[in-house]
């Protein structure tokens, strides 16, 4: 176990942002985890996880011992004529998943392709796209206690998912690690196509039949056609969460802009396109000096090269209250500020 000063994490962010960790330590196994844990000489300074780094806007250097946790492996527990259980290693590829279950045949995920980020950070932030979330499929997780090194398995309840939220983002925030996942995926496809442009994307593609790996390469192409590559231009993805207003609200802003999309969700409530939001306000292709918002998709903030964290973030506050002061929303932000 190798402990590293002063080392930077611009290519553990997706962002591309230059941000410097006081200590660092990749780790590979539980055991490792748990010794590092409970090392001595580092209990009393602050502990910061960071997998792939897709989620977070880093506007600071982190002075803190960055744990960088890339535990492997995909086992299979059990399987029957229906279903299939895989135990997956937190630090896998996200995406590296999906193309494994899609070639095996697993469905489950295959809406979820392209999706960058860990397995680890999957439950956390309970990942979502078009009409399938991962809470669907996970039936465990594994994860060790910040404060005694100390396993515990936390049942899908147990998580408390929601939307874009887990227990591991309220309540136990910063308290446990995420090591592995157990999954449940089908052997018998359930295709969910209806959600956004898949089954046109399915059509154009000349699809007659579907199957796991259609579904998955039409997401691919879709979130390719609209998504910037963070190889290429630094991003996180989606910045802000899709709000939810009252029907009442949503009705009013309808009379104002027929074109305002909406999807029902609970009983009285409406989930409105933060995307469709930031472009109505005029910030679709804005762009500051390295940074901006994308040219095809409002929804997503981009550093071009050389940007700042602290300017990312100050650029996500105007954009929040524009988008307040015209239509009376409040977005939150899917991203973690550090």
């Amino acid at each position: 176990m190798e402990i590293r000063q002063h080392v930077s994490l611009r290519h553990l962010n997706t962002f591309g942002l230059e941000s410097e960790a006081r200590y660092f330590a990749e780790l590979a196994s539980e055991d490792d985890l748990r010794t590092l844990l409970v090392h001595p000489d580092y209990l009393s300074v602050p502990r910061f996880i960071l997998g792939g780094g897709s989620n977070v806007l880093l506007t600071q250097n982190v002075n803190a011992l960055v744990i960088h946790p890339n535990i492997k492996g995909i086992e299979v527990l059990e399987e029957d004529d229906s279903y299939i259980w895989l135990q997956v290693g937190g630090g896998e590829v996200w995406h590296e998943l999906v193309m494994y279950c899609v070639r095996k045949g697993y469905a489950g995920i295959e809406n979820l392709s392209l999706i960058p980020g860990t397995v680890g950070a999957a439950p956390m932030q309970n990942i979502g796209a078009y009409g399938v979330e991962v809470k669907d499929v996970i039936e465990k997780v594994y994860a060790l206690s910040m404060k005694t090194g100390l396993r515990r398995e936390f049942s899908n309840a147990e998580c408390q998912f929601g939307y874009r939220e887990s227990i591991f983002k309220k309540e136990l925030k910063d308290q446990y690690i995420i090591t592995g996942v157990v999954m449940k995926l089908h052997k018998k496809p359930e295709f969910h196509v209806g959600y956004g442009d898949i089954q046109k994307t399915l059509e154009e593609m000349n699809v007659t039949e579907l199957s796991i790996r259609a579904v998955s390469d039409a997401v691919i192409h879709i979130r390719q056609s609209k998504l910037p590559d963070p190889a290429k231009i630094g991003n996180a993805g989606s910045f802000f969460k899709n709000p939810e207003i009252e029907q009442t609200q949503y009705d009013a802003l309808k009379n104002v802009y027929p074109t305002l999309p909406g999807y029902p969700t609970v009983p009285g409530w409406i989930k409105v396109p933060a995307g469709w939001l930031i472009e109505q306000a005029g910030w679709k292709g804005f762009r500051d000096g390295a940074i901006g918002v994308h040219e095809r998709q409002a929804l997503v903030l981009v550093n071009y090269g050389g940007g700042k964290g602290e300017d990312i973030k100050a650029l996500s506050e105007k954009i929040k209250q524009s988008v307040a002061n015209q239509f009376g929303i409040s977005l939150s932000t899917e991203v973690n500020f550090v």
